[in-house]
């Protein structure tokens, strides 16, 4: 009885649906995507952002993204950055919770993004 018990939970956990989340990533693996043309969400405020960000990234604050979520792609991979990854990690997690499957914060954000020497626009 006790074997049968056990590959009935072995059998109910495996078709148990996984819970989505997101991929942190390092700085190096967003430059990689960045010179692909991939898409980058900066989660900064306007005065952050403008005070440099990476080339070609989207601004959309965390404070507008739950309203404005539905300028951010579905369809293709998101990595978000913010200045440490605090926002990032949060926005990760609001866009997963929303549906998004390809999510990827950037750990260390512009912080880190600066320090690998890596190009900021203006």
């Amino acid at each position: 009885m006790r074997p049968t018990l056990l590959i009935g939970l072995l059998t109910l956990s495996a078709c148990a649906p996984r819970t989505a989340t997101y991929t942190t990533i390092p700085v190096q693996d967003l430059r990689a995507a960045q010179e692909k043309g991939e898409y980058v969400l900066d989660v900064r405020t306007d005065a952050e952002y403008r005070e440099g960000h990476v080339p070609g990234a989207a601004l959309l604050p965390l404070a507008d993204l739950g309203a404005r979520m539905n300028e951010v792609p579905k369809d293709r991979p998101v990595y978000v950055i913010c200045r440490s990854g605090n926002r990032s990690a949060q926005a990760s997690a609001q866009l997963v919770k929303a549906g998004y499957t390809r999510v990827f914060n950037v750990d260390g954000g512009m912080n880190a993004w600066t320090s690998a020497g890596y190009p900021v626009e203006r």
